[in-house]
């Protein structure tokens, strides 16, 4: 009771004037800085941050998180639209948002995406109200040892639960992982695969590989088709928007098993990116109709930006609750409270209640917010599709060297973006899947130093990754899910030869 009493007291702080015109500005902001290829939400807020330092703290921490609520639903647009991921975790809405794009049903999809990425959103803020303590307590039991189970799940379960060619899909893992260990050993301190390039001691880049592999590499693609830009057919009203919704409900459990893969990956931290790949490849596996994702499924668009807003929304709770960051943009947001003269941690919600419970009520107001204003802009983003795509590709060639130099201010990036452009084009011509690079790329050297810390503290014993309940839980289910699919396959081609000898015992 005395927390609801706290909610209520919150939500009139975040509903004062000024606030509002705050959460839309903010909003808006984050919006544009989610279209922008290679910005993206850490980036927005930090380059934003100094400007809210003479600002009051609850006013400062309402703009911030708005450019990031606005930035989760900004990225899924150029996903949709140009097949380029405005954001690091909407890459895996590309996968049937782009081809739903293809087909004329933009409006859908982009109904679809915002309306998951509310749910998911919501879902995140709800946990922080109610579970904030309890979550706090629990995350405190992480160490490097579960911090890799939790990664090996990820892998695990792309691996297994994939659809796609499994030797591909390792292939492709491979290679991510070897991207991954370029650059400053973070253990050692040595360098790695560097031969001598001082631009290559930082490693790749995410967001510059991304930019690459997805929106150079489509642009050859179209290019080589024609210069046809397929999505310019597409119409936005009222009534799509509406038949959209009523259509939502069906898909009930893919929103809640999304929901709830977010919700964790958030708290744990395993991040939104491996949430979004994580609810994608579980919708997939769980879909009555698996072969259409990756040709148009809605599902494929639910899934990943609700699970992604929910991990990107509850990596905010183990940041106030314990003053451990759970993602770039809480790390951002946590470097704010401290020069703001606040010390996140458990301390912070009876010390500073007002402004905690101010920024919570602000997180629900933010996010329905940006599901109006994005709406409402939906036209003037799809009015882009009936654009000549000869005369958008050089744009959209300019604005992915621009988000590439924008990252480190360096010329290399563009000439990276162009190579992984290629190496795009090649994957995608002989059929190899972008996603495991993708998710090797970022997750591998973090799943490597959680590894390599777990050994160090045991001795070198691996033991350590069956020293307690909740890792060797973590650890047993990723087992679990990386022979689920080779099993289940065995299991259906054997069923597949019997029948095959009963059909022709019976001739």
């Amino acid at each position: 009771m005395d927390d609801f009493s706290s909610l209520m007291a919150g939500f009139q702080v975040a509903l004062s004037w000024h606030n509002v015109g705050f959460m839309v500005i903010g909003v808006v902001l984050g919006i544009i800085v989610g279209v922008l290829p290679g910005l993206g939400g850490p980036n927005g807020v930090a380059i934003l941050l100094p400007l809210t330092f003479g600002m009051d703290p609850t006013s400062a921490i309402i703009l911030l998180s708005s450019i990031y609520w606005g930035a989760l639903f900004g990225g899924a647009i150029t996903s949709i639209l140009f097949n380029i991921p405005g954001e690091a975790w909407s890459v895996a809405t590309t996968f049937d948002g782009y081809p739903m794009a293809v087909q004329g049903k933009a409006a859908e999809a982009l109904t679809a995406a915002f309306t998951a990425s509310f749910i998911g959103a919501l879902s995140g803020v709800i946990l922080i109200t109610f579970v904030a303590p309890l979550v706090a307590s629990f995350a405190l039991r992480f160490g490097p040892a579960e911090f890799f189970a939790v990664f090996l799940l990820t892998f695990c379960s792309f691996i297994g639960m994939g659809r796609e060619n499994r030797a591909k899909i390792l292939a492709s893992l491979c290679i991510g992982f070897l991207l991954a260990a370029v650059g400053l050993d973070s253990i050692s301190g040595d360098l790695r695969m560097t031969f001598g390039s001082t631009e290559l001691m930082r490693g790749f880049d995410f967001l510059v590989v991304v930019i690459g592999l997805f929106g150079v590499s489509e642009i050859m693609l179209t290019v080589e088709e024609g210069l046809v830009f397929k999505g310019k057919q597409a119409k936005i009203d009222l009534k799509v928007v509406l038949r959209t919704w009523a259509g939502l409900p069906r898909y009930w459990a893919t929103l809640l098993r999304s929901a709830i893969v977010g919700m964790w990956m958030g708290v744990t931290p395993g991040g939104a990116i491996a949430a979004s790949f994580m609810g994608y490849g579980l919708a997939k596996r769980f879909s009555r109709q698996p072969d259409s994702f990756g040709k148009g499924n809605i599902e494929g668009v639910l899934a990943p930006e609700t699970a992604a807003h929910a991990a990107g929304t509850s990596a905010l709770l183990p940041m106030l609750a314990l003053g451990i960051p759970g993602s770039a943009t809480a790390a951002v947001l946590l470097g704010g409270l401290l020069v703001w003269g606040l010390q996140p941690g458990p301390l912070l919600f009876v010390e500073q209640k007002q402004f905690v419970w101010g920024l919570i009520a602000s997180m629900y107001l933010g996010n329905l917010a940006g599901l109006i204003i994005v709406l409402a802009t939906v036209p003037l983003f799809a009015a882009i599709m009936r654009i000549p795509f000869s005369y958008v590709a050089p744009v959209i060639l300019i604005v992915c060297a621009i988000g590439a130099y924008t990252i480190s201010n360096s010329i290399f990036d563009i000439w990276l973006m162009l190579g992984f452009g290629l190496v795009g084009y090649v994957f995608k011509k002989l059929d190899y899947p972008l996603a495991p690079l993708v998710l090797a790329l970022v997750l591998g050297d973090r799943a490597e130093d959680s590894f390599r810390q777990a050994l160090l503290g045991s001795g070198g014993s691996l033991k350590v990754f069956a020293a307690n309940g909740l890792v060797t839980t973590l650890v047993g289910l990723a087992l679990f899910l990386l022979l689920w699919g080779p099993v289940m396959d065995g299991i259906g081609a054997l069923r597949r030869r019997g029948r095959a000898v009963e059909a022709k015992a019976a001739e």
